[in-house]
């Protein structure tokens, strides 16, 4: 008799496949569908990077698809595995950076950012929640204070005149300048010795390696973009860097702790220490060391809390002031009618003095506070802001946000939507005349440095590192061309990466008009 106990089985194979098939259908048929942003077509794998790939200045692709398929100006978007949604519309804005700012508070954590901040550890990546607030609060309260920034004005004031006496002489010599180079260096010193003090003889090694892991951060990786794929995470050179430049640092920055902490032991015994004076003029490390010696703190200040937190400082108080300083002047030397309206408005506050000091009333120059407003809305240093991320499911604007939805706002593209301003892609400072319109985040047309509790904390440090170094700029020098090139030849395209600075060094030469050893105004 034949066996029949195989074609059973296939049967009972077939039928379970068939139920659970149909089983499937039905949960899919009745499951409610999520009713997403719009969104540019996707590849099978890779999402919708095809339509980035190739682009130097991602927030402009982006502005371009969210015009094109951005419906108020949400639009999704799929950078391989990672679900995102692209803000763009001053509305849109309010709603996640306002309305729903909490459950948006988390931070996407890229895998370079993540080995440099061990784990989002720091202040501006750690996930929302209590430790956040903690950091959050003794770094407004400690490190990014008024009273702490106006503290810095002596550092400030030292690497401006500097910056100053070198730009006379490359002037008397008939030189150009690469005033990028030149920029990025005052800033660069003007932060670390905010950071570490100024006498440290690990500073430039200390700075080099800060910039080495800067470096690392500026983008995704592959294995940001498929983060489930152990191949990526393996062939992936960045984190492997990240981790080498973190590891530096902490090695430096245990020598000039322990540097930091034989002045300020000579210093509490009554010594003169190396002649600083460290109770007016602590720099960072100083007060995180103070914190961490009293042991009063909500959280440990471990030495792994200082690290990423000057990584923080670092990365908040320089690269914005450098880009935002070198794009002004790019702007300026295009526009002579509003670079004269700054040199007249700077050079009557000032008139007489050889020198600009803070107290003589720079922040209250107007007309430079309106450049340097314009500046950062047609050049907002991180024009993406910081990536947020969902921490629940929710709805802005009738569209459903799954949970744990990368958040990108393009600041970029909402400062410069015709909507809110009048000629939006025209550098007119006189926009800003006799309007409220401040950078504090409470403007979602003007954004350049977020809004709500992610906001960027070192705003003030940022501010203060752009205005006395852009009046000494144009109180001391008139500035040229070099020769054959006209205002429209200079180059405005940005640099690549998240910090978006000019892509191209800005070439300019200066012409003394009132000599840093001198008051008296040279004659044109």
């Amino acid at each position: 008799m034949e066996d029949k106990r195989p074609l059973a089985l296939t049967v009972l194979s077939v039928s379970v496949l068939i139920a659970v098939v149909i089983s499937k259908l039905v949960s899919y048929a009745t499951k409610p569908r999520l009713n997403l942003p719009p969104g540019p077509w996707k590849l099978p794998v890779i999402g919708s990077l095809h339509h980035l790939v190739g682009s130097h200045a991602i927030h402009r692709s982006m502005r371009a698809l969210a015009e094109k398929h951005g419906r108020h100006h949400l639009m999704q978007i799929s950078l391989g595995e990672v679900f995102a949604v692209v803000v763009s519309s001053p509305e849109a804005a309010e709603e996640i950076l306002r309305n729903q700012d909490v459950t948006f508070a988390d931070r996407f954590l890229s895998t370079t950012i993540g080995v440099i901040t061990f784990g989002g550890n720091d202040m501006a990546f750690a996930p929302y929640g209590e430790r956040w607030r903690q950091l959050r609060k003794l770094c407004t309260l400690e490190l990014l204070s008024a009273a702490r920034v106006r503290s810095f004005r002596r550092i400030r004031e030292e690497e401006v005149a500097r910056l100053v006496r070198d730009l006379a002489a490359s002037a008397a010599a008939g030189e150009a300048v690469n005033l990028s180079g030149r920029i990025a260096k005052l800033i660069n010193d003007v932060v670390v010795r905010c950071c570490v003090g100024g006498r440290s003889e690990h500073r430039d090694e200390f700075l080099d390696a800060l910039r080495t892991a800067l470096d690392q951060t500026t983008w995704l990786t592959v294995a940001d973009v498929f983060p489930s794929s152990k191949l990526a995470r393996m062939l992936g050179t960045a984190p492997r860097k990240a981790l080498a430049s973190r590891k530096k640092i902490e090695h430096i920055l245990e020598q000039i702790i322990q540097e930091r902490k034989r002045i300020m032991d000579r210093s509490s015994h009554g010594g003169d220490g190396d002649g600083e004076a460290m109770n007016t003029s602590e720099c960072f490390l100083d007060v995180l060391l103070r914190l961490q010696k009293d042991g009063n703190t909500p959280i440990p200040i471990t030495n792994e809390v200082i690290v990423v937190l000057l990584f923080d400082m670092f990365s908040g108080g320089s690269e914005t002031s450098s880009s935002t300083l070198i794009w002004t002047m790019a702007e300026l030397i295009r526009k002579p009618k509003v670079m004269a309206k700054a040199h007249v408005e700077v050079r009557q506050a000032f008139q007489g003095k050889n020198t600009i000091t803070e107290d003589d009333g720079v922040n209250e120059l107007t007309y430079l506070k309106m450049v340097i407003k314009e500046s950062l809305r047609m050049h907002c240093p991180v024009p993406l802001l910081g990536p947020r991320k969902c921490r629940e499911t929710c709805k802005v604007m009738g569209y459903d946000i799954p949970k744990d939805t990368t958040v990108f706002v393009n600041a970029w593209a909402i400062c410069r939507d015709p909507k809110y301003w009048d000629d939006a892609e025209e550098f007119q400072p006189e926009r800003f005349e006799n309007k409220s319109i401040d950078y504090k985040g409470s403007n979602f047309e003007f954004l350049p440095f977020g809004s709500g509790r992610r906001m960027c904390a070192a705003m003030n440090l940022g501010i203060a590192n752009v205005e006395l170094p852009l009046a000494s700029l144009l109180y001391h020098f008139d500035w040229k061309l070099p020769d054959g090139m006209m205002p429209e030849d200079v180059d405005m395209q940005d640099a690549p990466g998240i910090l978006v600075g000019k892509r191209n060094s800005l070439i300019m030469c200066p012409v003394t008009r009132v000599a840093p050893s001198n008051p008296q105004v040279i004659a044109s």
